[in-house]
Protein backbone atom coordinates (compact mmCIF):
# COMPACT_ATOMS: atom_id res chain seq x y z
CA UNK A 1 0.00 0.00 0.00
CA UNK A 2 1.08 3.59 0.55
CA UNK A 3 4.57 4.11 1.92
CA UNK A 4 5.28 6.67 4.69
CA UNK A 5 6.61 9.18 2.17
CA UNK A 6 3.61 8.75 -0.10
CA UNK A 7 0.84 11.28 -0.73
CA UNK A 8 -1.55 12.24 2.05
CA UNK A 9 -5.31 11.75 1.83
CA UNK A 10 -5.74 15.46 1.14
CA UNK A 11 -3.16 15.39 -1.65
CA UNK A 12 -4.96 12.47 -3.27
CA UNK A 13 -8.26 14.28 -2.92
CA UNK A 14 -6.76 17.37 -4.54
CA UNK A 15 -5.45 15.23 -7.39
CA UNK A 16 -8.81 13.55 -7.91
CA UNK A 17 -10.46 16.94 -8.50
CA UNK A 18 -8.05 17.82 -11.33
CA UNK A 19 -7.89 16.66 -14.90
CA UNK A 20 -5.54 13.77 -15.65
CA UNK A 21 -2.49 15.81 -16.63
CA UNK A 22 -2.67 18.31 -13.77
CA UNK A 23 -3.44 15.54 -11.28
CA UNK A 24 -0.35 13.57 -12.21
CA UNK A 25 1.78 16.71 -12.25
CA UNK A 26 0.85 17.12 -8.59
CA UNK A 27 1.28 13.46 -7.68
CA UNK A 28 4.55 12.94 -9.59
CA UNK A 29 7.07 13.57 -6.75
CA UNK A 30 5.36 10.96 -4.55
CA UNK A 31 3.98 8.58 -7.16
CA UNK A 32 6.62 5.89 -6.63
CA UNK A 33 5.52 5.62 -2.99
CA UNK A 34 1.97 4.63 -3.99
CA UNK A 35 0.48 1.23 -4.91
CA UNK A 36 -0.33 2.60 -8.37
CA UNK A 37 3.24 2.12 -9.59
CA UNK A 38 3.85 -1.18 -11.38
CA UNK A 39 6.08 -3.35 -9.15
CA UNK A 40 9.64 -3.99 -10.32
CA UNK A 41 9.16 -7.76 -10.03
CA UNK A 42 6.63 -7.54 -12.89
CA UNK A 43 8.80 -5.24 -15.00
CA UNK A 44 11.92 -7.35 -14.46
CA UNK A 45 10.13 -10.58 -15.40
CA UNK A 46 8.77 -9.05 -18.60
CA UNK A 47 12.13 -7.49 -19.49
CA UNK A 48 13.95 -10.79 -19.03
CA UNK A 49 11.43 -12.53 -21.27
CA UNK A 50 11.75 -9.93 -24.03
CA UNK A 51 15.47 -10.36 -24.62
CA UNK A 52 19.01 -9.89 -23.51
CA UNK A 53 21.08 -6.76 -23.11
CA UNK A 54 21.11 -4.49 -26.17
CA UNK A 55 18.93 -6.95 -28.09
CA UNK A 56 16.90 -4.26 -29.91
CA UNK A 57 17.73 -0.88 -31.42
CA UNK A 58 14.94 1.20 -29.88
CA UNK A 59 12.31 1.03 -27.15
CA UNK A 60 9.28 3.14 -26.26
CA UNK A 61 7.25 3.02 -23.06
CA UNK A 62 3.78 4.47 -23.59
CA UNK A 63 2.39 6.43 -20.62
CA UNK A 64 5.77 6.05 -18.96
CA UNK A 65 4.92 7.87 -15.73
CA UNK A 66 7.98 8.14 -13.51
CA UNK A 67 10.01 5.84 -15.76
CA UNK A 68 9.55 2.47 -14.03
CA UNK A 69 9.44 0.51 -17.29
CA UNK A 70 11.86 2.85 -19.07
CA UNK A 71 14.43 1.85 -16.46
CA UNK A 72 14.15 -1.81 -17.48
CA UNK A 73 13.77 -1.08 -21.19
CA UNK A 74 17.12 0.69 -21.28
CA UNK A 75 19.08 -2.54 -20.82
CA UNK A 76 17.36 -3.91 -23.96
CA UNK A 77 18.05 -0.91 -26.21
CA UNK A 78 21.18 -0.18 -28.21
CA UNK A 79 20.43 3.31 -29.54
CA UNK A 80 17.24 4.81 -28.11
CA UNK A 81 15.13 4.48 -24.94
CA UNK A 82 12.03 6.70 -25.01
CA UNK A 83 9.21 7.42 -22.60
CA UNK A 84 5.98 9.13 -23.69
CA UNK A 85 3.59 10.73 -21.19
CA UNK A 86 1.09 13.56 -20.99
CA UNK A 87 2.34 14.83 -17.62
CA UNK A 88 5.50 16.94 -17.56
CA UNK A 89 5.81 16.32 -13.83
CA UNK A 90 5.92 12.57 -14.39
CA UNK A 91 8.43 12.98 -17.23
CA UNK A 92 10.70 15.06 -15.00
CA UNK A 93 10.70 12.23 -12.46
CA UNK A 94 11.32 9.67 -15.22
CA UNK A 95 14.41 11.55 -16.42
CA UNK A 96 15.86 11.44 -12.90
CA UNK A 97 14.90 7.81 -12.31
CA UNK A 98 16.41 6.52 -15.56
CA UNK A 99 19.58 8.60 -15.61
CA UNK A 100 21.62 5.78 -14.06
CA UNK A 101 19.63 2.82 -15.37
CA UNK A 102 21.76 -0.08 -16.67
CA UNK A 103 22.32 0.22 -20.40
CA UNK A 104 23.86 2.40 -23.07
CA UNK A 105 20.93 3.92 -24.98
CA UNK A 106 20.24 7.63 -24.47
CA UNK A 107 17.01 8.31 -22.57
CA UNK A 108 14.37 10.55 -24.11
CA UNK A 109 11.32 11.81 -22.23
CA UNK A 110 8.68 13.10 -24.65
CA UNK A 111 5.46 14.86 -23.73
CA UNK A 112 2.59 13.64 -25.87
CA UNK A 113 -0.69 11.80 -26.23
CA UNK A 114 -0.69 8.01 -26.53
CA UNK A 115 -3.76 8.28 -28.75
CA UNK A 116 -1.86 10.54 -31.16
CA UNK A 117 1.81 9.63 -30.66
CA UNK A 118 4.46 11.75 -32.43
CA UNK A 119 6.28 8.73 -33.89
CA UNK A 120 6.04 6.71 -37.09
CA UNK A 121 7.58 3.23 -37.37
CA UNK A 122 10.53 4.14 -35.13
CA UNK A 123 10.62 1.42 -32.45
CA UNK A 124 11.42 -2.28 -32.21
CA UNK A 125 9.62 -2.58 -28.88
CA UNK A 126 6.72 -0.68 -27.32
CA UNK A 127 5.64 -1.36 -23.74
CA UNK A 128 2.80 -0.05 -21.59
CA UNK A 129 2.20 -0.78 -17.91
CA UNK A 130 -0.45 0.35 -15.44
CA UNK A 131 -2.03 2.89 -17.79
CA UNK A 132 -4.87 1.12 -19.58
CA UNK A 133 -7.39 2.38 -17.01
CA UNK A 134 -6.86 5.90 -18.36
CA UNK A 135 -8.49 4.97 -21.66
CA UNK A 136 -12.21 4.58 -22.08
CA UNK A 137 -13.39 1.42 -23.88
CA UNK A 138 -14.18 3.43 -26.99
CA UNK A 139 -10.55 4.67 -27.05
CA UNK A 140 -8.86 1.26 -26.85
CA UNK A 141 -8.98 0.73 -30.61
CA UNK A 142 -7.33 4.12 -31.09
CA UNK A 143 -4.66 3.19 -28.54
CA UNK A 144 -3.82 0.01 -30.43
CA UNK A 145 -3.65 1.98 -33.68
CA UNK A 146 -1.23 4.40 -32.00
CA UNK A 147 1.01 1.55 -30.88
CA UNK A 148 0.98 0.13 -34.40
CA UNK A 149 1.97 3.53 -35.79
CA UNK A 150 5.00 3.69 -33.47
CA UNK A 151 6.32 0.20 -34.24
CA UNK A 152 8.57 -0.80 -37.07
CA UNK A 153 7.30 -3.73 -39.16
CA UNK A 154 8.06 -6.83 -37.10
CA UNK A 155 8.22 -4.80 -33.88
CA UNK A 156 6.64 -6.00 -30.66
CA UNK A 157 4.12 -4.57 -28.21
CA UNK A 158 4.42 -6.00 -24.68
CA UNK A 159 2.15 -5.48 -21.70
CA UNK A 160 0.56 -7.22 -18.72
CA UNK A 161 -3.17 -7.65 -18.23
CA UNK A 162 -5.72 -10.06 -16.80
CA UNK A 163 -8.38 -12.35 -18.26
CA UNK A 164 -12.04 -11.40 -18.17
CA UNK A 165 -13.33 -11.38 -14.60
CA UNK A 166 -16.77 -12.72 -13.77
CA UNK A 167 -19.20 -10.18 -12.38
CA UNK A 168 -19.79 -12.65 -9.57
CA UNK A 169 -16.12 -12.68 -8.54
CA UNK A 170 -16.06 -11.05 -5.09
CA UNK A 171 -12.34 -10.30 -5.41
CA UNK A 172 -13.19 -7.79 -8.10
CA UNK A 173 -15.80 -5.99 -5.97
CA UNK A 174 -13.43 -3.23 -4.72
CA UNK A 175 -12.48 -2.41 -8.32
CA UNK A 176 -16.11 -2.32 -9.43
CA UNK A 177 -16.97 -0.03 -6.51
CA UNK A 178 -14.06 2.24 -7.43
CA UNK A 179 -15.28 2.35 -11.04
CA UNK A 180 -18.77 3.26 -9.86
CA UNK A 181 -17.39 6.05 -7.70
CA UNK A 182 -15.39 7.41 -10.64
CA UNK A 183 -18.47 7.35 -12.87
CA UNK A 184 -20.33 9.45 -10.29
CA UNK A 185 -17.36 11.79 -9.85
CA UNK A 186 -17.04 12.36 -13.60
CA UNK A 187 -20.78 12.92 -13.95
CA UNK A 188 -20.78 15.79 -11.46
CA UNK A 189 -17.26 17.24 -11.63
CA UNK A 190 -15.60 18.78 -14.65
CA UNK A 191 -12.93 18.18 -15.90
CA UNK A 192 -13.19 14.38 -15.79
CA UNK A 193 -10.47 12.20 -14.31
CA UNK A 194 -10.40 9.02 -16.36
CA UNK A 195 -9.22 6.13 -14.20
CA UNK A 196 -11.05 2.80 -14.29
CA UNK A 197 -10.08 -0.77 -13.48
CA UNK A 198 -10.77 -4.11 -15.20
CA UNK A 199 -10.48 -2.87 -18.78
CA UNK A 200 -8.24 -3.89 -21.72
CA UNK A 201 -8.47 -7.54 -20.70
CA UNK A 202 -6.58 -10.35 -22.41
CA UNK A 203 -9.60 -11.20 -24.54
CA UNK A 204 -10.51 -7.62 -25.47
CA UNK A 205 -6.96 -6.49 -26.22
CA UNK A 206 -6.13 -9.62 -28.19
CA UNK A 207 -9.16 -9.10 -30.43
CA UNK A 208 -8.24 -5.44 -31.03
CA UNK A 209 -4.62 -6.28 -31.83
CA UNK A 210 -5.50 -9.12 -34.19
CA UNK A 211 -7.93 -6.82 -36.00
CA UNK A 212 -4.96 -4.47 -36.59
CA UNK A 213 -2.89 -7.31 -38.08
CA UNK A 214 -0.80 -8.21 -35.03
CA UNK A 215 0.19 -11.76 -34.17
CA UNK A 216 -0.56 -12.17 -30.48
CA UNK A 217 1.20 -14.46 -28.01
CA UNK A 218 -0.36 -14.73 -24.54
CA UNK A 219 2.04 -16.01 -21.90
CA UNK A 220 0.90 -17.46 -18.57
CA UNK A 221 3.05 -18.47 -15.62
CA UNK A 222 5.68 -15.82 -16.42
CA UNK A 223 5.05 -13.55 -13.45
CA UNK A 224 5.88 -14.38 -9.84
CA UNK A 225 3.35 -14.60 -7.01
CA UNK A 226 1.19 -12.77 -6.12
CA UNK A 227 0.90 -11.69 -9.76
CA UNK A 228 0.97 -15.15 -11.33
CA UNK A 229 -2.67 -14.99 -12.45
CA UNK A 230 -1.86 -12.07 -14.73
CA UNK A 231 -0.98 -12.60 -18.37
CA UNK A 232 1.97 -11.22 -20.27
CA UNK A 233 1.00 -10.40 -23.85
CA UNK A 234 3.48 -9.90 -26.68
CA UNK A 235 1.94 -8.75 -29.98
CA UNK A 236 4.08 -8.62 -33.13
CA UNK A 237 3.30 -6.19 -35.93
CA UNK A 238 3.14 -7.76 -39.36
CA UNK A 239 5.99 -7.19 -41.78
CA UNK A 240 3.83 -6.08 -44.70
CA UNK A 241 2.18 -2.75 -44.04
Amino acid sequence: MFQPDGPTFWELLDQSLCNLEDGYDKLAPKFDATPFRTPDVILEAVSNHLGGEQSVDSTLDMCCGTGAAMYWNRRLARHRNVGLDGSQGMLDQAAKHCANAPGIAPNECVKGDALAPPFHEEFDLVTCFGAFGHFLPREEKELVAGVKQCLKPGGRFAYVTHPEISKFDVKALPYRLFNAAMLVRNAVIDPPFVMYYLGFTTETSTALLEAEGFTVDVQTGILPAPFSRLHMVVATKGDAQ
